[in-house]
């Protein structure tokens, strides 16, 4: 219980630590350092998806409970997404006002962690235990740009620094209340494992191609996102082969 706990409590805060430089920094990023920081987080979640969350649910359930199980995550990322759409940071629609552009993307990002905190809890109800460690890792590691990037956006949107910076962090909180779900629930039911691993890397997975990697590829950056991106796989697959 307490090793969930302190797992979920740091991939939560990461969001408030990579807000941090927002304090401190110009207001302006390139747009080609945005692209690189979405694409290297998509890179970290992929990898985390594919070397983790899948083969131990594969390995505990079975194809079956594989194909259930992330069927079943794409499904409900579907249906949370059309009720609260996706919003891009840098084109948000001019026709509205701040407040509503301001409450849609701490929405956006809000529902965008809710899967990453079930994906925390239920990896530490597996038998193996470094899984847990490792996808807490791999969330945190991508909460930081992530928690960035909401930052300069409210702060571009003239939400003074520091109260971008605790939005930010708030954001990322939702990811305790998920994590502890996650766990409580597969701890009860053993048999919900592997559908609860599967369930994240499917939600995982759909956040990764309809999110991040369209956001990365939008403004002329393809090539420089696509770096990024496989150095984001190759730097979570050496973080999973040293620890």
């Amino acid at each position: 219980m307490n090793q969930v706990l302190a797992g979920s409590v740091l991939s939560a805060l990461s969001t408030g630590l990579g807000a941090v430089p927002i304090l401190f920094l110009a207001k302006s990023l390139t747009h080609r350092w945005r692209d690189v920081l979405l694409a290297f987080s998509a890179g970290i979640m992929m990898a985390a998806s594919m070397m983790s969350l899948i083969p131990e649910a594969l390995r505990i359930g079975g194809f079956g409970a594989l194909m259930i199980g992330l069927s079943a995550g794409v499904l409900i990322l579907t249906l949370l997404e059309m009720t609260v759409p996706h919003i891009d940071l840098e084109h948000t629609k001019s026709g509205l006002s701040f407040d509503e552009k301001a409450m849609l993307i701490i929405a956006a990002i809000t529902l965008h962690n809710l899967p990453e905190g079930l994906s925390v809890g239920v990896s530490y109800a597996s038998d193996a235990a470094a899984t847990g460690n490792l996808i807490a890792l791999a969330i945190g590691l991508q909460n930081a740009p992530e928690g960035f990037l909401v930052a300069l956006f409210l702060v571009n949107q003239q939400i003074s620094r520091f109260k971008a910076f605790l939005i930010a962090t708030l954001t990322g909180a939702v990811e305790i209340v998920t994590s502890l779900l996650g766990f409580y629930l597969t701890s009860l039911f053993r048999s919900l494992v592997p559908y609860g691993l599967a369930f994240a890397a499917g939600a995982m997975l759909f956040i990764i191609y309809k999110e991040l990697i369209p956001e990365s590829h939008g403004d002329g950056n393809e090539r420089t996102s696509t770096y990024a991106f496989i150095i984001g796989i190759l730097f979570m697959i050496f973080l999973t082969e040293s620890f």
